[in-house]
């Protein structure tokens, strides 16, 4: 048993990779091994014979396999001492950056918006986006002979043979969730209605689904002197500079009067600058709630009276930023956002904040 001892522990501490490991332990305690075959020669021996050298022999292969084992360990150790020798990581050097997850524009200014109108006190209201012609359209005082109400300008609802249901929309306008605002909660009231809008149109700065932002404000006293306040304040806040406005005198069936309002501005080289020069940029229209509005919502015309704007986020967004096509925000490449989509909401304030 010594001789054997000697013999493997002697070979398994000269081997020089795994290879020849895996070799000494076929040869010593495999299937057909040395140690392997002294174990059968057990069956030919008295039982006073197998009492000794059985432990024995169990004990040399327990033995052999331990240093198979530790030598196998001590191989693979100097193999990673030899790889660490020969490769060499900086391990202060910074990590490599990761690409992150970023705020669509229109995500960004509709979250803007509703920062900058909050500090006015003005609430958020939502509506539904599928709309009842009476919301969209009767109740805004839009006839029926309107424009607007074309199959060419608006996406209608499909009705089935036989359904007596009030026609349905697509809503033109977020201009519906003002009427609802007053329905639930009368007057005073000071809300803005973001929110997403159908109209069947497609070009450079018309898209079939865009994004609008209405204000409705209404009280005893309100005019249009508070409604040229609120605007000039919000447009100051939005681009971070002082931003005079001009108010033209047009037509809304919702409002009267009514007016367009522009926003001072310069042009060089073909970009628009807000806030400087002698030229003007129409941006969204205006006017004093149309008494019938006010009906159709629950207030009494003789008592209140208000004023509403509406302007389309994505527009606004592409003034601010230098976005010169609104079909790029819903079907450009993505990698698009990589130029214009932001890592976080930086959100501006009346203070001056973000």
């Amino acid at each position: 048993m010594d001789d054997l001892k000697s013999k493997w522990l002697g070979l398994i501490g000269e081997a020089a990779d795994e290879a020849t490991l895996e070799d000494l332990r076929v040869q010593a305690v495999g299937k057909k091994g040395e140690v392997s075959l002294k174990m059968r020669e057990l069956g030919k021996m008295t039982p006073e014979e197998r009492q000794t050298a059985g432990p024995a022999l169990n004990a040399l292969k327990d033995e052999i396999n331990s240093a198979l084992a530790a030598k196998k360990t001590a191989l693979a150790d100097a193999a990673l001492d030899e790889r660490l020798k020969a490769e060499w990581l900086d391990v202060t050097l910074p990590a490599r950056d990761r690409r992150v997850g970023t705020i669509h524009p229109v995500s960004q200014v509709w979250e803007e918006c509703t920062a900058i109108f909050a500090d006015m006190g003005f609430a958020v209201a939502e509506g539904p986006q599928v709309e009842t012609d009476w919301y969209n359209f009767d109740a805004l005082n839009i006839p029926g002979h309107h424009p607007a109400r074309a199959e060419m300008d608006t996406f209608y609802m499909h009705r089935a043979e036989g359904d007596n249901r009030p026609p349905h929309v697509l809503r033109t306008h977020t201009s519906p969730v003002q009427i609802r605002a007053m329905e639930a909660g009368g007057a005073p009231t000071r809300i803005i209605c973001p929110g997403r809008v159908y109209r069947a149109d497609y070009d450079q700065t018309h898209t079939p689904m865009f994004h609008q932002v209405e204000g409705l404000a209404i009280d005893r006293d309100i005019s249009m002197a508070n409604l040229k306040w609120v605007l000039e304040e919000f447009f100051s806040a939005y681009f971070g500079t002082k931003v005079k406005t001009r108010f033209r005198a047009s037509h809304f069936p919702f409002t009267e009067p009514s007016a367009e309002v522009d926003i001072q501005c310069s042009w060089e080289g073909g970009t628009v600058k807000v806030g400087e020069g002698d030229d003007w940029l129409e941006v969204l229209g205006s006017g004093m709630v149309h008494p019938k509005v006010l009906q159709a919502g629950g207030v009494d015309p003789s008592e209140w009276q208000g004023f509403a704007f509406g302007m389309g986020i994505d527009r606004i967004a592409m003034l601010k930023y230098g976005i010169p096509d609104l079909r790029a925000f819903f079907d450009s490449d993505l990698r698009w956002l990589r130029h214009y989509g932001f890592s976080a909401l930086q959100v501006p304030t009346l203070r001056g904040g973000v």
